[in-house]
C-alpha cells in the first residue's frame, strides 16, 4: 500500500500537477486577456468616435479588432498548455483563404462600403443616381446602400457596383441650375419673348437673383428660336420650380401671342405635264 501511495504521489507530482499549473495559467491569460481586449476595443471606439467616423463603421471596425485579439489571446493560451501554434495558424490561414475565395463579393462590397463610408461622396437624405438607378439615400450599410425612388420603392444596391461607378449627388451642392429651351416663332419678337420670361422670373421667390438667371438665344432651329432659359434655384426647390416656371411661361406666351411652335416641314408639290 505504501508504495502504491508513493506511485501516485508521484504521478500527481509529474503529471498532475505541472497540468494544473498549466491549465490554471491558460485560464488567467484568456480571462484577463479577455479583460484586456474589451478595454482596447473601447480605447479604439474612442479614438474613432473623436475623428468623426461613422458610427457603423466604428463597431465594424471595432468587432473585427476585438476578434483578431480574442484570437491572439485564444493562441497564448493554448502555447501556455504546449500546444503547437503555428498548426493553428496556418488552420486559420487556410481557413481565411477559403472564406476569401468563398466570398470575395461580399468583401468587395464591405471594401467599397468603408470608401463610401469614409470618403462620404453621399450622405442619408441625398438624392443621388449611382450604379443605373436614382433614389433619396435612406440607408448606408457595410455591404449594400439602401435607397427610395420617387414612387417609393425601396432599391437595395450593393455598394461596389455603386463605388465602381460614377456617382451624381443632386443634392451636394446648395443650389442647382434649371436648364430649359423655350422655342418661339420666326414671325415672334424675341426682345418681348426675352422681357416676359425675365418679369416671370423676378416674381417668383423661388428662382435666386444671385447668381444672375441667364436668358439668351440659343440656337436658330429649323422651326424655331430656341431661347435657352437658366435660373437658379436652392437644391429642394428644384423640381416644383421647374415645373412652375414652365407652365408659366406657356400660360403667359399664350396670352401675350408668342407663339411655342412645334416641329413642322413645308411641302412643295410640283405637277408636271405630259
Amino acid at each position: 500500500m505504501p508504495d502504491k501511495l508513493s506511485e501516485y504521489q508521484k504521478l500527481i507530482e509529474i503529471y498532475a500537477i505541472p497540468w494544473g499549473i498549466k491549465i490554471v495559467a491558460a485560464i488567467a491569460i484568456y480571462v484577463i486577456g479577455r479583460i484586456i481586449a474589451r478595454f482596447v476595443v473601447k480605447a479604439v471606439k474612442k479614438v474613432m468616435a473623436r475623428a468623426n467616423i461613422e458610427e457603423t463603421l466604428r463597431e465594424f471596425l471595432g468587432s473585427i479588432v476585438q476578434a483578431i485579439l480574442t484570437i491572439i489571446v485564444i493562441i497564448a493560451a493554448l502555447e501556455q498548455l504546449g500546444v503547437d501554434t503555428n498548426s493553428v495558424l496556418a488552420i486559420f490561414a487556410a481557413a481565411g483563404l477559403a472564406i476569401g475565395l468563398a466570398f470575395k463579393d461580399s468583401l468587395s462590397n464591405f471594401a467599397a462600403g468603408i470608401m463610401v463610408i469614409l470618403f462620404k461622396p453621399f450622405k442619408l437624405g441625398d438624392y443621388i443616381e449611382a450604379a443605373g438607378v436614382s433614389g433619396t439615400v435612406e440607408q448606408i450599410r457595410i455591404f449594400n446602400t439602401v435607397m427610395r425612388t420617387g414612387d417609393n420603392r425601396e432599391i437595395t444596391v450593393p455598394n461596389a457596383q455603386i463605388y465602381s461607378g460614377i456617382i451624381t449627388n443632386y443634392s451636394a451642392r446648395n443650389t442647382r441650375r434649371i436648364d430649359l429651351v423655350i422655342g418661339i416663332g420666326y414671325d415672334d419678337n424675341i426682345g418681348i419673348a426675352k422681357k416676359l420670361i425675365e418679369d416671370i422670373i423676378s416674381k417668383d421667390d423661388r428662382l435666386l437673383s444671385d447668381p444672375e438667371p441667364t436668358i439668351m438665344v440659343l440656337a436658330l432651329g429649323e422651326s424655331s428660336v430656341d431661347i435657352a432659359v437658366r435660373p437658379w434655384v436652392k437644391s429642394g426647390d428644384y423640381w416644383n420650380a421647374r415645373a412652375s416656371l414652365l407652365q408659366t411661361i406657356k400660360e403667359t406666351f399664350d396670352a401675350e401671342g408668342i407663339s411655342i411652335p412645334y416641329p413642322q416641314h413645308d411641302i412643295h408639290m410640283v405637277q408636271s405635264t405630259a
